[in-house]
C-alpha cells in the first residue's frame, strides 16, 4: 500500500483567489519568550488550498459542509490525466475519457499541477476548469465527487454556470488538489473537510491509497 498526500502545503505566500483573504499563521505564545507553550492562530477564507465546496457556496439554499456525506468523501476513485495542450475541460474532452460505467468519483490532472510542482504561488487565470456543458455530462453519467488540481473547478470569471450544475446535483467539489506526483488510474479517496457549521466550504487533507 501506497500513501499519496495530494493536499496543498499550508503556508504564508501560498496561492489564494483574487480578493480573498492572504494565509496569515502567526505563533501567538511563544516557549522561547516564557511561555508556557507554543500557541497559533490561523486567518484564511475557507476555499484556502485544498478545500471542499458545500452546495451553499453558490446555492443560497443548498446544504452547508457538515451536512456533506462521508460516504462520498471516501471510496473508490479514478484520476484522468489529461493531454497538457488542454485549455478546458469541454463535453468533448469528458467523452473522450471513456469512464466506465458505475464510477462515482473523478479527479481531473490537468497542466494545472505543473504550477505546483514548480512552486508558481502567482494566481494563474489561465488555469484548466471544467465547462457547463462538461459538468452537465458529469451529472448526467451520474459523478457523485469531482476535483480538479487548481482553486476553482470552473473556468476564471465564469464560476457560478459550472459551480451551479454540480452542486445543484448535490455532487462533492474538491478543489487545489496536488496531482503532480499521481499517476492516472484508480486510487482509493480519503477526504476529510474540516467540520465547520454552517458555512459554504472548508479546508481538507486529502490522500490517494494506491493498493
Amino acid at each position: 500500500m501506497k500513501i499519496h498526500d495530494i493536499t496543498l502545503m499550508m503556508e504564508e505566500g501560498m496561492t489564494v483567489w483574487p480578493g480573498e483573504t492572504a494565509f496569515v499563521l502567526q505563533r501567538d505564545k511563544k516557549i522561547e519568550d516564557g511561555a508556557n507553550a507554543n500557541v497559533s492562530h490561523l486567518e484564511m477564507s475557507v476555499h484556502t488550498g485544498t478545500h471542499v465546496d458545500a452546495p451553499f457556496h453558490f446555492l443560497s439554499t443548498g446544504d452547508t459542509v457538515e451536512n456533506l456525506l462521508l460516504e462520498l468523501l471516501i471510496g473508490k476513485v479514478v484520476v484522468v490525466e489529461l493531454d497538457g495542450q488542454i485549455g478546458e475541460v469541454t463535453r468533448e474532452v469528458v467523452e473522450s475519457i471513456g469512464l466506465a460505467d458505475g464510477v462515482k468519483r473523478v479527479l481531473f490532472k490537468t497542466r494545472n499541477s505543473d504550477y505546483w510542482a514548480t512552486g508558481i504561488q502567482d494566481f494563474q487565470e489561465g488555469f484548466v476548469g471544467i465547462d457547463a456543458d462538461a459538468s452537465k455530462l458529469l451529472v448526467e453519467k451520474g459523478i457523485q465527487l469531482v476535483g480538479i488540481d487548481y482553486l476553482s473547478v470552473a473556468p476564471f470569471k465564469r464560476s457560478r454556470p459550472t459551480h451551479e450544475i454540480l452542486l445543484a446535483a448535490k455532487m462533492v467539489i474538491i478543489e487545489g488538489l496536488d496531482l503532480s506526483g499521481v499517476k492516472p488510474g484508480e486510487y482509493t479517496l480519503y477526504c476529510l473537510p474540516l467540520k465547520l457549521k454552517h458555512t459554504d466550504g472548508a479546508p481538507a487533507r486529502v490522500i490517494l491509497i494506491e493498493e
